[in-house]
């Protein structure tokens, strides 16, 4: 026989030049690709340029594996993937081929879609000018106005709501300064408060709501120093006046000099002759406790020198006292 027949040879024995041209197109299809993606890349599109080579790197290997195959489905799958390559690479081309302005027009629709999420992620964490400055962009270069207006207000409504709770919270902690008197602090505070909210009115008030304070509670100490000392209780006169002290200046303080002197007197007095009582009664503990308050609020009085000489002993027998 001149000729075998077709349907007698192995499949092996076959020839394989439509395999091997399947895989030249391949490669050829692949590196054009590969070539333009690299184009782009240079071209400053390194968004695009890098979609398109990670496109030729994934796919070339399986459709090279896929070539390779004998059986007629898997060819036809083969060329099927060709084509959509070479569907994508013209794509790629075509989008490389547009200026700038063009690729923006034809992703308008998805890149106001990322503006507006990134909108909304600056509202949720407080960023309020950077979210300004990305409705600025959404209006101006999107042209998308109604848009912008609108997230404008849900910003400033939500930035007007989180200054005004912060603003409560932190004129509750002043208050709270004021309850405890520590003065300073409140001052410091409420200048603080200035700085961060210069434009609320309630933020304005808060350094003479302070000094309101301050002045009253000064007042009705003064009050009281004045009663307790009109009404002959010197040790309750002399800590009002001890506590009332820092507030007053030279001027303020001089109507009250002699009144104060004739109550520290009292108190003295008063203080030297319970000392006396407790010693001749043998409250040695009383003694010894009454004996120190001399020292420490009268140390430069002779009363205290006197208290000084004999109270190493009273202590002695105060802690004898206790030990039996």
């Amino acid at each position: 026989m001149s000729q075998i027949d077709d349907h007698v040879v192995p499949a092996s024995m076959r020839p394989r030049s439509r395999g091997h041209a399947l895989l030249v197109w391949l490669a050829v299809i692949y590196a054009v690709a590969l070539a333009l993606s690299i184009l782009l890349i240079i071209r400053g599109d390194q968004q695009l340029g890098a979609a398109g080579a990670l496109l030729v790197l994934t796919m070339g290997p399986v459709a090279f594996i896929l070539g390779m195959s004998h059986t007629d489905r898997r060819r036809e799958h083969v060329i099927e993937r060709v084509d959509e390559l070479t569907r994508t690479v013209r794509a790629l081309n075509n989008h490389a081929s547009l200026s700038n302005d063009a690729r923006r027009v034809l992703n308008r629709s998805a890149e106001r879609d990322l503006l507006r999420l990134a909108i909304e992620e600056d509202i949720n964490s407080k960023n309020w000018d950077a979210a300004m400055v990305l409705v600025k962009e959404l209006a101006e270069n999107f042209g998308y106005r109604a848009d912008a207006e609108e997230f404008r207000r849900k910003i400033d409504q939500a930035r007007a709501q989180t200054v005004e709770r912060e603003i409560g919270d932190s004129v509750a902690y002043l208050d709270g300064l004021i309850i405890q008197r520590r003065w300073d602090e409140a001052f410091t505070d409420a200048a603080r408060l200035k700085r961060l909210y210069p434009d609320s009115v309630k933020v304005d008030l808060l350094k003479s709501r302070v000094e309101q304070a301050r002045h009253s509670y000064k007042a009705d100490l003064e009050r009281r120093f004045l009663q307790a000392a009109n009404e002959g209780r010197p040790e309750d006169a002399l800590t009002i006046i001890k506590e009332l002290d820092p507030y007053l200046s030279v001027t303020e303080a001089e109507p009250l000099r002699e009144k104060a002197r004739n109550v520290i007197g009292m108190a003295r007095d008063t203080l030297g002759a319970a000392f006396k009582i407790a010693v001749q009664d043998r409250q040695w503990r009383e003694a010894a406790r009454i004996g120190d308050r001399i020292i420490a609020e009268f140390p430069n009085t002779r009363m205290a020198t006197e208290v000084k000489d004999v109270i190493d002993g009273i202590r002695m027998r105060a802690n004898e006292m206790q030990a039996v």
